[in-house]
């Protein structure tokens, strides 16, 4: 073998040696109905600017940049237990707080009681798990912090292992028939092939008997809905999204393009630990040791393809 070859691949074995072993970790949130966190996005379109969004950017002290990375390491099933009441939209985390506000005028999906929901969560990375899908009780009052005692102890939708199809899972479920008014259409995501727990708040508004369909994005505080779903909505990575009735989601609900980075993650709830920055394929960045640094482009190229 040649001197520079020789060289080049001890320079790949000591750095795989100083490189740690790191997951593929998904990424993703509900986008139709349409969560608090990808509505006050930069990707949420008109929806960011609404009062409940403006004040959940101010009261957060950063905008939602990272709407895909509300996550939670190590739960494993403890929710009740480890997420604090009045802290269930941010999971616990400080980064997401803004979240939490207890607002009538949040961006919202119009539902109709009973009928068919089909919801669209954008991911990243396929990985398996379990979705689960709560409803706020009846007489829920939106003004007042978000408990653990506004969700039914069991879920009204239950859903293992869906296929990620064009950068979404799309689960359907029947909705409860005996819901009107503001509720939280409140999402846990528990991975199985990684150690994370995802959570999401979609506020939803059920249309009286005789109303407009699922699928309508009301459009919050501004108080003028946007244009009944007609055109397809792009989301992550660039697929048509379904409505929560099935039928392409509006164009102007500014659904995200794209994911991004930024927020730190937590080893356990509301201890931040050091952000995976996301690749551009999605994936967490692999940190280099600082040893690694010393191994010359010919190893760091080798590096990159794998890493890619």
């Amino acid at each position: 073998m040649p001197a520079h070859r020789t060289v080049a691949a001890a320079a790949v074995a000591v750095a795989a040696t100083l490189l740690p072993a790191t997951p593929a970790l998904a990424h993703g949130a509900p986008t139709d109905p349409v969560s608090r966190v990808v509505a006050c996005s930069p990707e949420g379109g008109e929806r960011a600017r609404t009062a409940a969004c403006r004040a959940a950017i101010a009261a957060n002290g950063a905008p939602f940049t990272a709407w895909d990375n509300l996550r939670v390491a190590d739960v494993n099933g403890r929710d009740r237990q480890l997420i604090p009441d009045g802290r269930l939209c941010s999971g616990g985390l400080p980064a997401y707080q803004g979240l939490d506000l207890a607002r009538s005028d949040w961006p919202s999906t119009r539902l109709t009681p009973g009928a068919t929901l089909t919801m669209t969560y954008s991911s990243t990375i396929p990985h398996t798990g379990t979705f689960k899908l709560f409803l706020t009780r009846r007489g829920y009052d939106p003004a007042k912090p978000l408990t653990w005692s506004d969700l039914p102890t069991k879920p009204f939708a239950e859903v293992t292992d869906p296929p990620l199809r064009n950068g979404a899972y799309r689960i359907r479920a029947t909705l409860p028939a005996d819901r009107s008014g503001h509720h939280v259409l409140y999402t846990i995501w528990q991975n199985s092939s990684t150690t994370d727990t995802y959570y999401s708040c979609s506020d939803v508004v059920f249309a009286a008997s005789g109303g407009s369909g699922a699928g309508t994005d009301k459009g919050g505080s501004s108080g003028t809905p946007t244009p009944s779903p007609s055109a397809p909505a792009t989301t992550v990575p660039g697929a048509p999204a379904t409505t929560a009735s099935g039928v392409p989601a509006t164009t102007a609900s500014g659904v995200p393009a794209t994911t991004a980075s930024g927020v730190p993650a937590t080893t356990v709830p509301g201890t931040p630990a050091a952000a995976d920055a996301p690749r551009e394929d999605g994936g967490p960045s692999v940190p280099l040791a600082a040893g690694a640094l010393l191994l010359g482009g010919a190893a760091l190229a080798v590096l990159r393809r794998r890493r890619g």
